[in-house]
């Protein structure tokens, strides 16, 4: 039977076939590249089109802000915490100064929907009371004094909880979320609440309850969502600490097209009470609070604060990193197709940043290519959203029975629809077909482990967040999947920070991504403390300066 065996291997029927399969092999994978060619160039195309035609449906709106009047405003919160301590400034002093900027810009950017301003000031006026009589700890507020703001779907006691729904339009929160109490419980002092996008899920914060979020750096441009009322308000120097929730980008996205740096931290260390429909007990979920800030520094103290206590030592938060050791990797093109090229200015942002970091490290920065499981991000991102808990077509009607996906498309065309076009998005989206869940599980267990092989713990990664900067209001629908380089790392639960990296020709804000494995948020941050002190990235007021 062996013999018999071999001779069929040997046969020249055998030997002629195998070199025609691989030039048939090679034939295909020439065609299915020229194909993706072709795509990538039409995709550009139609991209061009799009932004040529909505140049001229909107007047640009560069640096419409007033620049401030006070240099506190620009400073950082720690920098702020560290002057209330030494009494060089008022707490009362500096939530008025804080509400005065609110008042003053949000009429441009439309981000605070609510406010507590009366109730913040008489905070303020407590604690200068028990600070004059130091019976203040400060060691246990690093916050203390400080305002900050958080998105209108995080609740804040007595303030809107709508979500964006028109059918929650006077709901008002009962209580403080879990991550609102945290920040409470540091000291700080809650102004407001800031606009999202109906129900959280779409990359432009626009509802029919308090209507679109414009970018501070420019009117006609988007500021990405569900966080971005969090962070034009932050960037417009409204609020120094903007709290932020993230499940496919929604504090990264807003933080990379306002100019400021967008955290998600790994997931499962923060309670998601109060974050929406949460109620903290899900046993899996992708979502995770994050800082939306102006200043690198910032990052690790509020941090520590938002994390659930007897969780904090295994984060690692104190753990020092020799940078000279750090292994740095970066890609610049990950490949989904339903997403648009990463444009040049983007790739340079990139590049700039690998540069900075070349120059420190023993081990040369290393590029990354040919990821498969990045082509599927999108898909990825789509499969795992399907496993949120949550009854996505209850909620739209605020538990009012559940909405019909047909009869709300008809209603959009009817124009009586009390729903935005992307929510009704979204159910039509549920009745399509989800890939096969052996296929995405396993595809996402290998990139997890690819990606945690190869950081380890002294490694990062520089990616790329997002195609291009800012766009138009309304661009997103005819590209409703550029969020998803964000989107993948919820998919993993890595720890990511939206770094800002200069602004591109047109005054709009660029940044990059950068990632590390599972644990190792510290990481993260001192690369970025690194690279802002190096100046090489850093918040640029979306206004001129005095």
């Amino acid at each position: 039977m062996s013999l018999k065996k071999r001779d069929k291997r040997d046969s020249p029927k055998s030997k002629s076939g195998s070199p025609r399969k691989k030039r048939e092999s090679s034939r295909r994978q020439v065609a299915c590249n020229l194909l993706t060619m072709f795509l990538v160039f039409l995709r550009s195309i139609i991209d061009w089109c799009i932004d040529f035609v909505f140049s001229f449906l909107y007047e640009e709106q560069k640096f419409q802000l007033p620049p401030v009047e006070n240099e506190l405003l620009l400073q950082s919160a720690t920098s702020i915490a560290t002057k209330i301590k030494n009494k060089e400034i008022s707490c009362e002093e500096v939530v008025r100064l804080f509400i005065e900027r609110i008042e003053l810009v949000n009429f441009k950017v439309n981000a605070v929907v609510d406010n507590r301003f009366p109730e913040a000031i008489a905070e303020a006026k407590l604690l200068d009371k028990q600070i004059a009589q130091n019976e203040v700890d400060f060691s246990k507020k690093p916050f203390l004094g400080v305002p900050f703001t958080s998105k209108e779907s995080t609740g804040a006691l007595g303030l809107n909880f709508s979500i964006g729904s028109l059918k929650r339009k006077h709901e008002k929160a009962k209580e403080d979320a879990f991550i609102v109490e945290r920040l409470k419980s540091a000291g700080a002092i809650l102004l407001g609440v800031t606009n999202v996008p109906e129900l959280c899920l779409w990359s432009e914060t626009r509802n029919m309850v308090f209507r679109k979020t414009n970018n501070p750096y420019n009117l006609s441009r988007t500021v990405g969502g569900s966080s971005g009322g969090e962070a034009a308000i932050v960037t417009a120097c409204g609020s120094p600490l903007g709290l932020g929730t993230d499940i496919g980008g929604s504090c990264r996205m807003p933080g990379f097209y306002c100019g400021v740096y967008g955290y998600k931290l790994t997931t499962g260390y923060i309670n998601t009470r109060g974050m929406g429909f949460r109620n903290g007990k899900e046993s899996k979920t992708m979502v995770s609070g994050g800082p939306i800030v102006k200043h690198a520094e910032d990052m690790l103290p509020f941090i520590k604060c938002l994390v659930i206590p007897e969780k904090l030592p295994l984060l690692k938060l104190d753990k020092t990193h020799d940078l000279k050791q750090l292994k740095v990797f970066y890609i610049e093109q990950p490949g989904d197709l339903k997403v648009s090229a990463i444009n040049g200015e983007m790739v340079g942002a990139i590049k700039k940043c690998v540069r900075a970091l070349d120059e420190i490290t023993e081990v040369p920065a290393e590029k990354l290519e040919n990821i498969k499981q990045f082509e599927k991000s999108y898909v990825l991102w789509r499969y795992w959203m399907s496993k949120e808990p949550g009854n996505y077509a209850s909620d739209l009607v605020n538990s009012e029975g559940a909405a019909c996906w047909w009869l709300e498309t008809i209603k959009v065309f009817l124009g009586v629809s009390q729903h935005t076009l992307p929510a009704i998005m979204k159910l039509i989206d549920m009745q399509l077909p989800l890939p096969k869940d052996e296929w995405a599980q396993e595809e996402t267990d290998k990139l997890r482990k690819k990606l945690t092989d190869l950081l380890a713990d002294d490694g990062v990664l520089i990616f790329p967040p997002c195609p291009t900067p800012a766009t138009y209001h309304y661009t997103t629908f005819f590209r409703p999947y550029n969020f998803a380089y964000w989107a993948i790392f919820n998919v993993l639960g890595f720890p990511v920070v939206n770094v800002p990296v200069g602004l591109s020709r047109d005054g709009l804000p660029l940044g990059v991504q950068i990632v590390a494995s599972t644990n190792n948020d510290k990481l993260c941050i001192d690369v970025a403390n690194y690279l802002e002190k190096q100046s090489v990235i850093g918040w640029e007021p979306p206004f001129r300066r005095k």
